[in-house]
């Protein structure tokens, strides 16, 4: 199947079973979920506490990347556990950041380090923590975890 194939939305042609959609080759426009997505990066705002230390905690349990190897998908969930200095990040740009990585070619390793160095680059924060929890794939676990301290 080519990437410009799709399911025809309107008049559908059936088979002569009458139950499957045929597919039909027509340009594919960009949803607004995959343009949100590779638009986007990590925004912050300002701690609401600034000077009182505190612990956010944030789990991403759908993380996928592709492994620059064999091009097969890895899944993991990512971790973050932090304490905020002058900004936080906020969820939602959190999660579509982390959704940008379902098409990347990256090993567990340059991932967790990658989110490590971005985050760092948003926030600025007193201490983080980022820990990829990747689900076994040939009879492998790996749990990866990168720090950063100011």
């Amino acid at each position: 199947m080519s990437q410009s194939s799709t399911w025809q939305d309107s008049e559908s042609e059936f088979t002569p079973s009458g139950l499957m959609p045929v597919l039909v080759d027509q340009p594919v426009s960009e949803k607004y979920g995959e343009r949100q997505i590779r638009e986007g990066q990590l925004i912050t705002f300002p701690n609401p506490r600034i000077g009182r230390p505190y612990t956010i905690h944030v789990t991403l349990p759908e993380f996928t990347c592709k492994c620059p190897f064999s091009g097969y998908p890895d899944f993991a969930t990512i971790h973050i556990s932090y304490v905020p200095d002058q900004q936080v990040v906020e969820l939602k740009a959190l999660k579509l950041y982390i959704n940008s990585y379902r098409d990347r070619y990256v090993s567990h390793e340059e991932s967790v380090n990658q989110v490590l160095d971005d985050f760092v680059a948003a926030c600025d924060p007193l201490d983080v923590t980022v820990k990829g929890d990747f689900s076994p794939r040939g009879n492998v676990h790996t749990v990866i975890e990168a720090h950063h301290r100011k």
